[in-house]
């Protein structure tokens, strides 16, 4: 795998806007296109492809909540890989990586997330990468969790 995390521009905005999660996980995060309008809005968070070489495979999107907790919290806000590339073990090594990345732009010793309590698949990912759930909400009921890199 040659992961690279590519900055969405006007240039791959249409390549990128074709990645999609399964059906069954409809529900589960917001479209591309959602999650650009969103960062459109709110300048912190940070879209971004997710290729293996030249393959577009996945998206995220990441940034800093100022206004939470004393110093601000660093959320990873939207992940998936896309439905082409589910099934080919990418979730565990992106994640890693993505989780390295976010860390040394922001270096905050957490990274926040949220999850519906219904995608279990993905919360034993989280788990497996040592995010743990803290007891929170967030405004969509989803149940937060958060990784100490530092205790990691």
């Amino acid at each position: 795998m040659h992961i690279k995390f590519i900055p969405i521009t006007s240039h791959n905005y249409d390549e990128v806007k074709n990645l999609h999660i399964s059906a069954s996980q409809k529900g589960n995060v917001e479209t591309v296109e959602e999650c650009c309008r969103e960062a459109e809005e709110f300048s912190l968070w940070h879209p971004i492809a997710i290729a293996d070489g030249e393959q577009l495979i996945g998206f995220a999107m990441y940034g800093l909540w100022i206004n939470e907790g004393e110093r601000g919290r660093v959320w990873l806000d939207r992940f998936f890989i896309d439905e082409r590339f589910q099934g080919r073990r990418y979730a565990k090594p992106v994640l890693i990586q993505l989780i390295r990345k976010i860390h040394e732009e922001y270096g905050y010793d957490e990274i926040y997330l949220s999850v519906y309590e219904s995608n279990q698949l993905a919360i034993k990912v989280y788990q497996s990468l040592g995010f743990a759930f803290n007891g929170e909400r967030d405004i969509n009921n989803e149940l937060v969790m958060v990784l100490d890199i530092k205790n990691h």
